[in-house]
């Protein structure tokens, strides 16, 4: 049975009236027969069917034993790093999504938790990072907004051999993509806001477990802390992996298209799309998942911070929006946007450079989508005074 298929058919009809749609248990209570006698649900921080029947669909998908679905993609980092103490440290990949390097440095950090931020694209930078106090390595693969990819399986050898947890953070892949818990890993994370959500009406974060004592862990410190995910948003997010797979075969159709387009455009400099031959781990991101996503990011030649903004501004039907993984094709500048709280310094090392610019390729037709970004090289080649080819 394939993997879309097994999806559709793990979402339960409710037993109670045969309804096809999961049923919204919007309630903040549930009346008990005695002191602890219930039907398995007494307060809804702890515990709601609605949530419940997510956190499994979830958990099945990533071929996990346990899933915590909570309010934000950030409280699901935030539940991860929750499980150290002071003195602990952490492997990092460098190319971190801005939030959560918010959260690494400025709230973490003061509790005396180290940060060592590296290229794990290569794995002997993380196998040198680790000391006697590592307790967490942490992976984005692909990243954002780079798309670097680390070998999961390698550093998930690595991390056990260590004696620490290796967390990774999946957005990007989804698992219509790539299951990473079946690679080695120990937890993994997701936006769900993201391509699970897929339509941009939510906001959602999930964490995944391969050993059932280490989720029973995340379900402490979910119900400990409070960051649920909401009965409504939940079952939203149940409609919206319902077409997960399929809209992700057609975010990758789309993203190699766009991709392969600007590749030869004459005003982009740098193009990063795991699906182009030419992108450094390509074998490890065709090995390692089902697909290479929905985004694609591309430096300009005219690597200014008002090239980047220029461009941003001048397309139509890529919207200029944070997030990613709708339905609607969206741009950003990552420089003045969703890595804005990364000093320059620190951003551009790590190759966000300021005329970056990210696109989260939708599901519209893909012609209509090249001819916007033409038309927005054009508009900025005016504006700028830049060359541009007509052939373009």
């Amino acid at each position: 049975m394939s993997n879309a298929t097994q999806l559709l058919h793990s979402i339960p009809v409710d037993p109670l009236t045969g309804a096809i749609s999961v049923p919204i248990y919007q309630t903040s209570t549930f009346v008990q027969e005695a002191p602890g006698v219930n039907k398995g649900y007494d307060y809804a921080r702890s515990n709601n069917p609605t949530r419940g029947t997510l956190e499994s669909i979830v958990a099945q998908l990533e071929k996990g034993n346990h899933a915590s679905a909570f309010s934000s993609g950030l409280a699901a980092i935030d539940a991860v790093l929750k499980l150290l103490k002071t003195g602990d440290e952490i492997v990092a990949v460098d190319d971190i999504y801005g939030g959560a390097f918010r959260l690494f440095t400025q709230v973490y950090e003061k509790f005396g938790i180290k940060i060592t931020y590296v290229d794990t694209t290569d794995i002997a930078n993380v196998f040198n990072a680790i000391t006697t106090n590592t307790k967490l390595i942490w992976l984005e693969t692909p990243t954002n907004p780079t798309l670097k990819i680390s070998d999961i399986e390698a550093i998930a050898k690595i991390a056990k051999a260590s004696n620490c947890l290796l967390c990774v953070d999946s957005t990007f892949a989804s698992p219509a993509l790539q299951q990473p818990l079946t690679l080695g890993a120990d937890i993994v994370v997701h936006s769900a806001t993201k391509y699970l959500g897929g339509h941009s009406d939510l906001i959602a974060g999930i964490v995944i477990t391969k050993e059932a004592a280490l989720g029973e862990k995340i379900k402490f410190l979910q119900n400990a802390c409070g960051a649920i995910l909401s009965p409504f948003d939940s079952w939203l997010l149940i409609r919206g992996i319902e077409t997960l797979h399929l809209r992700v075969k057609q975010h990758c159709i789309n993203a190699q298209a766009v991709a392969e387009w600007l590749s030869a455009h004459p005003l982009v400099d740098k193009i990063f799309y795991p699906g182009l031959p030419s992108h450094y781990n390509h074998a490890i991101a065709k090995k390692q998942a089902k697909g290479f996503g929905g985004i694609v990011s591309f430096t300009l030649k005219e690597d200014t911070d008002a090239a980047g903004i220029a461009f941003v501004t001048s397309t139509k039907y890529f919207l200029l929006a944070e997030s990613l993984g709708g339905i609607k094709s969206l741009i950003s500048h990552s420089a003045n946007m969703t890595h804005k709280s990364i000093p320059a310094d620190i951003r551009r090392a790590n190759g966000v450079s300021d005329s970056l610019i990210r696109l989260s390729v939708g599901l519209e037709e893909v012609e209509d989508l090249i001819a916007d970004l033409k038309q927005a090289f054009e508009k900025i080649a005016t504006k700028l005074q830049l060359n541009i080819l007509q052939s373009a």
